[in-house]
């Protein structure tokens, strides 16, 4: 399998893509740490899920927006699986508003998580990863990146800054045979969707997207774990949209 004998820490990996991604990479053969916040018992979940499977993986709980934890997150992976070779940095929020009326301090917090938590785990595995002369990391991005949605100012400066460190980092890390990609997102049914498909059960989002229908949690999965093994060993600094063609447009919708 891709990932026999390699290990792997996915941030926010209790639910949602995490979890699919999780799931995917043990499927493949990867020891799994996965980390979350505060959701316990759905992290308890996942490993259980995979274990019965016949995998290997632990929960691992830190706050990866903090750059003490994140190095915590990461020692423990260390000690507990005994190597690490992936990274994932999944962990997000969403923060809806304006920019005219948004209180600064939820802006903030948006950046802070989303930004930060890439960053603080990069940054954690760097040392490792270089060390070894081996590794992947894969950052979820999103379309909301590269166009522009009302109400997503923070949110989309957030992956906009991922997008751009993914390609700073890549070029660092290079000459030590550490690979650094991304996935930018479209329109999936997950949390961070919010109320978003709520109004119609997002059929019209679904009339702008080329392909007609939103992404699967599995499909975004597997563009992951594709970047993250080694069939992908000659690509770095790449933002692999898995959008349905929706950045494709010049403009939404058609005739």
């Amino acid at each position: 399998m891709t990932f026999e004998g390699r290990t792997a820490l996915v941030t926010g990996g209790s639910r949602g893509i995490g979890r699919s991604i999780a799931i995917r990479l043990a499927a493949e053969g990867a020891a799994v740490a996965v980390n979350y916040r505060a959701r316990e018992a759905e992290a308890a979940e996942v490993v259980d899920e995979i274990t019965a499977a016949g995998g290997r993986a632990v929960a691992v709980q830190a706050d990866v927006s903090d750059p003490k934890e994140a190095e915590q997150l990461v020692a423990r992976t260390l000690e507990e699986l005994g190597g690490l070779h992936v990274l994932i940095n999944n962990a997000g929020v969403a923060g809806d508003g304006l920019v005219y009326d948004q209180d600064p301090d939820a802006w903030w917090r948006v950046l802070n998580v989303n930004v930060g938590s890439v960053y603080h785990c990069t940054r954690a595995v760097a040392g490792h990863f270089m060390a070894q002369r081996d590794g992947s990391i894969v950052s979820l991005s999103s379309i909301a990146g590269v166009r522009g949605w009302m109400g997503q100012s923070a949110y989309a400066a957030s992956k906009g800054a991922v997008n751009s460190f993914t390609r700073a980092a890549s070029v660092e890390f290079a000459r030590f045979g550490v690979r650094v990609n991304a996935v930018l997102a479209g329109f999936a049914p997950t949390e961070l969707l919010g109320g978003l498909l709520d109004k119609d059960n997002g059929r019209g989002i679904k009339r702008q997207v080329p392909l007609r229908d939103l992404a699967t949690v599995e499909q975004i999965s597997a563009a992951v774990a594709f970047l993250a093994g080694e069939e992908s060993s000659y690509i770095t600094g790449e933002l692999l949209h898995v959008d349905g063609g929706w950045s494709a447009q010049l403009g939404l919708g058609r005739a």
